[in-house]
C-alpha cells in the first residue's frame, strides 16, 4: 500500500503515536472529545473539511500535505519560466547559423510534445526557451510551426492567453503557403482566442481553416479512412479528395486536423451562444471520425470518435442540458479509446467538465471531475490558474467535499 492509499485517519494515528500523544491528549489540544479522535483514526468519521485537517496538522506539527499523503515534491503552483518564454518570443534574430542538425531538433520537438501530452509542465516550461532559439537557426517551417504550437498550448495552460496567441500567430506565419502546416497552426490560434474569450474570432479562424482542407462531403462515408490497423493488402485507402476536381488528396492525419478544427469551431460557437451551429459542426467532425480505422497521428491532434463525444458533453453542459451531459460523460469515460488519450487531454477535459458542472449547479459532479483529473494528470489541476479557480468555487460549499478539500490544501487555498 502506497502512502496515498493509506486512509487519512491512519496517518493521523501514526503521527499521534510519533508525537507520544494519547488520544485524550490530542483531543484536549484540539478541544474535541476522545471519541471524535477515535472515530477519525478508525475512519468512522470523515475528515471532509480542510480547515480541520490544517488544525490537526498544526497540533501534530506536520504539513497538511503529510496528512493528506501528498509527497512534498509534487508540482504545485504555476511553473516559473513564463518570462523566459516571453524573452525567447521577443528575439527576432533569425540569421544565426544552425547549431544542431534537423534530426536532432526533430527529436527535441518530439520530446517537448511528449512532455506536454504527459502533462509534465514544469519540465516543458524549462526547455521551451532553448527549443525556440534552436529551431530559429534550423529554418525549417515544420519545426518552427511545431515549436510555436507547443509553446502556445503551454501558455494557454498557464493562463497567458495573449502570449499564447502571439506564439500561435508566429506558427501561422512560419507555415507560409503550406496548407496543412497553416491548418495545424490555426488549431493553436483558435485555442488561444477561445482562452482570451474571443470566441467569435476563434470561430472564424477555425472554420475558415477547416473548410480549406475538409470541404463538406456529400455523405460522411465519402471520406472513409483506413489507417495502419487495417490489412493494407486487403483494403486500400480511399482517394481523399476535396469537394471538386483538382482538389489535393488528403491523408488520414490531415483529415484529423480538419476534424480538430471543426471541434474547435464548435466550442467557439457554443461560446458565442450558438448551440445549433455547434451541433452542426460536431456532426461534421463526427462524419470524419466515423470513417477512421486508426491512423498515424503525426500532427498530434488525438482526433477520433472519442474526442468528438467529449466535445458533445461540453456543448450539452454549456447549453444547460445537464441530463444529456452527464449521460454522455458517464458513457464516454468507460470507452477504451478514452483511456488511450494522452493524460493531458483527459485531464484538461475533466477540468472543463468540473467547470461545466459548476455552471449547472452540480457541485458533486464538479468535485468528482476535479479529483479524477488530479489522478490522471496532477499538473492539470495543481499548475493551472483555471483549475485553481474551479477548486476555489467548489471548496466554498459547506462542507467542502473531502477530495476537493485535499486539492484546496495542496494548491494553497485557505479560508
Amino acid at each position: 500500500m502506497t502512502n496515498d492509499d493509506v486512509p487519512i485517519g491512519r496517518r493521523v494515528a501514526r503521527w499521534r503515536v510519533r508525537r507520544s500523544m494519547t488520544q485524550q491528549m490530542l483531543a484536549d489540544r484540539l478541544r474535541r472529545s476522545k471519541s471524535w479522535v477515535d472515530k477519525v483514526e478508525r475512519g468512522v468519521r470523515a475528515l471532509d473539511r480542510y480547515s480541520v485537517i490544517q488544525e490537526l496538522a498544526h497540533v501534530l506539527r506536520v504539513d497538511p500535505e503529510v496528512l493528506l499523503g501528498q509527497p512534498r515534491n509534487a508540482p504545485v503552483g504555476t511553473p516559473d519560466g513564463v518570462d523566459d518564454i516571453r524573452a525567447a518570443l521577443a528575439r527576432y534574430d533569425t540569421l544565426r547559423a544552425p547549431q544542431q542538425t534537423t534530426e536532432e531538433l526533430r527529436r527535441q520537438v518530439g520530446y517537448a510534445w511528449l512532455s506536454y501530452q504527459h502533462s509534465h509542465y514544469g519540465q516543458l516550461v524549462r526547455v521551451l526557451p532553448g527549443l525556440l532559439d534552436a529551431v530559429q537557426g534550423a529554418r525549417s517551417a515544420e519545426l518552427l510551426v511545431e515549436a510555436y504550437r507547443i509553446t502556445s498550448s503551454m501558455l494557454v495552460k498557464l493562463g497567458e492567453a495573449d502570449l499564447a496567441w502571439l506564439a500561435a500567430d508566429r506558427a501561422m506565419s512560419a507555415a507560409g503557403d503550406d496548407p496543412i502546416l497553416a491548418a495545424t497552426a490555426a488549431i493553436s490560434v483558435a485555442q488561444a482566442l477561445r482562452a482570451s474569450a474571443r470566441d467569435r474570432l476563434a470561430l472564424t479562424a477555425a472554420l475558415t481553416a477547416a473548410n480549406r482542407i475538409t470541404p463538406t462531403p456529400a455523405h460522411p462515408r465519402d471520406h472513409e479512412v483506413y489507417g495502419p490497423s487495417e490489412d493494407q493488402s486487403a483494403r486500400q485507402p480511399h482517394d481523399h479528395r476535396g469537394g471538386g476536381r483538382g482538389e489535393p488528396q488528403r491523408s488520414a492525419g490531415e483529415w484529423a486536423v480538419g476534424g480538430t478544427l471543426l471541434l474547435q469551431a464548435a466550442l467557439a460557437a457554443v461560446g458565442c451562444g450558438d448551440t445549433r451551429r455547434a451541433d452542426e459542426l460536431i456532426d461534421r467532425a463526427a462524419g470524419i471520425a466515423a470513417g477512421f480505422r486508426g491512423y498515424d497521428d503525426v500532427h498530434r491532434t488525438s482526433f477520433g470518435s472519442v474526442t468528438v463525444e467529449l466535445v458533445r458533453v461540453l456543448v450539452a453542459a454549456q447549453r444547460g442540458d445537464a441530463v444529456e451531459a452527464l449521460q454522455r460523460h458517464a458513457t464516454v469515460i468507460r470507452r477504451e479509446a478514452w483511456r488511450r488519450l494522452p493524460a493531458e487531454h483527459r485531464g484538461a477535459y475533466l477540468v472543463d467538465v468540473a467547470r461545466a458542472c459548476l455552471q449547472i449547479g452540480d457541485l458533486r459532479g464538479a468535485a468528482r471531475a476535479l479529483v479524477d483529473a488530479d489522478s490522471v494528470a496532477p499538473a492539470e489541476v495543481r499548475c493551472r490558474p483555471l483549475a485553481r479557480t474551479v477548486i476555489a468555487d467548489v471548496a466554498r460549499a459547506q462542507p467542502a467535499p473531502a477530495g476537493v478539500a485535499r486539492l484546496a490544501t495542496l494548491v494553497g487555498l485557505t479560508r
